[in-house]
């Protein structure tokens, strides 16, 4: 069945071109029960209720029931985090009032003189804090391209102590090897200390990536994006299987203090039962958006097209291995320059020109001056984020009318070629 635009109908064509495995087990079940279990409270409730009270009367000085202050545990954000933990693969989640703020409380475990070493093609608020915050005190950042396997080992030295990968990456969305990378540092640091590994999952989700399975220390999510998946909320979580590493994680929420509201933590909880719902239909609205731009009518006006499901994609075979699926990220290199994106991204009507993701709604940014303008000009076109680089958040609309706005919006620029 055909659609306008020349479209065929089909998530099921989509799928056809990478049939992924299924999801991890029970994991729609995980995120509807996980953390709420009704017999936690004396009055048996299904939905876990907002606890608001910023203190907790103690039985003797000194003597705290579970909880004593609202910065160091709160029954709703506990809840949140018993569900993340699971869904990640975890047994500890640590949650956090922005994804920044999570990074922020992973880099508070490092000293002076200590070197992270990160993937180079990254959030902008990750290398702008990564370089112009944290180098600042005595902390050695190197940014490395983590797809040269030998380049990003010779960058090793032996006062590292935190790698930090993003997979996939923003915006670009390269694929890092998790596997071949915790394996690279384990051989690297055999009989010492290795460094924490840390992978910043956000663009995935743990529906479709579990790094901690793959050997990564830590997995950092930005709650704001696709686990909440309502564009209400800006939160952050941390997860892991260390127990050590959770207990001082614990300690610097405590001492830090990036703490979520009781509120932000229900709504993310809500917003995580639903994760697998949303994630497939993201994912086949991407990749039906993604064909197209490939081969679609308007395909002439775009000079690339990623998307890891691709077959096009560099790391398509690392990620049908790596991966159970893919998100609704997209990206596509637009035919001329910041004038052409400019007036397709104004045309837009379904997608929104706005910074985020991860939403129920689509949105359509131009990372160059956005999301990533505080990346220094040279280090972008490195990167390869041009003024021609658009990036889809691709929501859960119906797929024939996204494309549709995408090729009107076409129209809009080169009605006069």
């Amino acid at each position: 069945m055909s659609h306008e635009n020349g479209v065929t109908n089909g998530h099921d064509a989509a799928h056809r071109e990478f049939e992924h495995s299924s999801c991890f087990p029970g994991f729609g079940t995980h995120a509807a029960h996980h953390g709420s279990d009704p017999d936690k409270w004396d009055f048996g409730p299904i939905v876990p209720p907002i606890s608001f009270s910023t203190t907790f009367k103690q039985k003797a000085p000194g003597v705290c029931p579970k909880y004593d202050y609202a910065r160091a545990g709160n029954p709703t954000r506990t809840a949140f985090e018993e569900c993340i933990a699971r869904l990640e693969g975890g047994t500890h989640a640590m949650a956090t009032s922005s994804g920044l703020s999570a990074t922020c409380l992973i880099i508070n475990l490092l000293k002076a003189g200590d070197h992270i070493l990160c993937c180079d093609d990254v959030y902008g608020g990750t290398n702008r804090y990564f370089n112009k915050i944290v180098a600042k005190f005595g902390i050695e950042v190197s940014m490395v391209d983590p797809l040269n396997l030998k380049g990003f080992e010779d960058a090793i030295k032996p006062n590292t102590t935190l790698v930090w990968l993003e997979t996939p990456t923003n915006p670009t969305l390269k694929i890092c090897d998790i596997k071949a990378t915790v394996e690279m540092v384990e051989r690297k640091f055999q009989g010492k200390e290795k460094p924490i590994i840390v992978v910043d999952n956000t663009f995935a989700t743990p529906y479709f990536q579990r790094p901690l399975d793959l050997g990564a220390t830590l997995t950092v999510s930005s709650v704001t994006k696709y686990i909440n998946g309502h564009t209400d909320v800006v939160m952050g979580v941390i997860s892991t299987k260390d127990e050590d590493l959770a207990k001082k994680i614990q300690f610097l929420q405590l001492a830090v203090g990036p703490c979520p509201s009781p509120m932000d933590c229900y709504l993310a909880l809500r917003g995580a039962r639903t994760l697998h719902l949303r994630m497939r239909q993201h994912e086949k609205n991407s990749l039906a958006v993604a064909r197209w731009l490939e081969n679609g009518e308007m395909s002439k006006y775009v000079t690339k097209v990623i998307h890891p499901g691709l077959p096009s994609h560099p790391q398509h075979e690392l990620a049908k291995r790596q991966m159970k699926g893919f998100s609704g990220m997209c990206a596509f290199v637009i035919q001329g320059g910041i004038e052409e994106a400019t007036v397709f991204l104004q045309s837009l009507k379904v997608f929104a020109l706005a910074e985020s993701l991860g939403g129920y709604e689509s949105l359509a940014e131009l990372p160059s001056v956005m999301t990533h303008a505080s990346v220094p000009a040279n280090e972008r076109e490195i990167l390869g984020i041009s003024d021609s680089l658009i990036r889809l958040s691709v929501g859960i609309e119906e797929p024939e009318d996204l494309i549709g706005d995408l090729a009107q919006a076409f129209n809009k620029v080169y009605s006069k070629n």
